[in-house]
């Protein structure tokens, strides 16, 4: 007689497969070892079982630890203590000068010849110029060093001899920085995995978390549906980061009522592989008897 538990068992090892085969081909690509990925993945489950432990005194709390993760108490012990000294080295995600910048270029009327499609920007004077959307996101940092790093990025280009700033890219994804590639990475599908699981756990009504399913497309069908999502992705820039910096605005403001604060992090992805060639029908390739 089969177990009853062990479909919903099948089933979370078969996703949790599915999640781990991409990030095992990203860190063999990077040079990651076994050693180092498991050192990560018992820091990870560790903390997460300790930050669920917290209403339990530190001595009885290491022994929970223990039989929820089944890491030997001894490891616990030790991975608490890396842990407490500062092994995880992650930090809040903070907003980027660089990427509001580049959103409010893309999406701010004013610096758009027409929706969507920013204009060159004379590097400094009043707005529109490139001084003075840079001072619009920030007076912590100058605009000289807000250019720099977007042409560090391969994300714009200055004219010298017109004095003028161009965008380059229609999304913020950096050229050649590995380690912000990364970075981004880990916010993106972190969040999104963030999402997933909660809905799991919590209910599916905890976050907005739905996909759109096509198979059998050809080549030009790819690329067309590619432009489309590019540009429902433009769109929702084009009317979401106004409405954003305004309720930042307003909740940011000295008359502002008390009360928590959040993070949100709104995300559009398109992920496309070639679909495995089907086997022959028996029907169409079996001999057929003539007359």
């Amino acid at each position: 007689m089969s177990d009853p538990s062990a479909a919903p068992a099948e089933a979370l090892t078969a996703a949790l497969r599915q999640l781990l085969v991409p990030l095992a081909r990203l860190a063999l690509a990077r040079g990651l070892t076994h050693a180092t990925l498991d050192e990560l993945l018992k820091q990870t489950l560790v903390q997460v079982a300790d930050d669920a432990l917290q209403a339990l005194p530190p001595h009885r709390r290491a022994s929970r630890v223990t039989t929820t993760t089944g890491i030997h108490r001894r490891e616990v012990t030790r991975l608490l203590q890396v842990l407490r000294e500062g092994g995880d080295q992650s930090a809040p995600a903070q907003r980027s000068h660089a990427s509001e910048l580049f959103a409010h270029w893309r999406s701010d009327a004013a610096y758009c010849s027409r929706p969507g499609v920013p204009r060159s920007l004379p590097r400094q004077g009043p707005a529109p110029s490139f001084e003075a959307l840079a001072q619009g996101i920030t007076r912590d940092v100058h605009p000289r060093s807000l250019l720099d790093e977007l042409v560090r990025l391969g994300l714009a280009e200055v004219d010298e001899a017109q004095d003028t700033v161009r965008l380059l890219r229609e999304t913020f994804v950096p050229l050649g920085d590995d380690a912000r590639l990364v970075q981004v990475l880990g916010r993106n599908v972190g969040s999104h995995l963030q999402a997933a699981v909660d809905n799991v756990l919590l209910g599916p009504s905890s976050h907005l978390e739905q996909a759109l399913f096509a198979n059998g497309l050809s080549d030009a069908s790819l690329a067309e549906l590619r432009r489309l999502a590019q540009a429902q992705w433009q769109a929702l820039v084009d009317t979401l980061v106004p409405s954003v910096a305004a309720m930042l605005a307003r909740d940011d403001a000295p008359d502002a009522p008390p009360g928590a604060r959040h993070r949100i992090r709104l995300g559009l992805y398109t992920h496309q592989q070639a679909e495995p060639a089907l086997p022959p029908d028996p029907a169409e390739t079996a001999p057929r008897n003539t007359p």
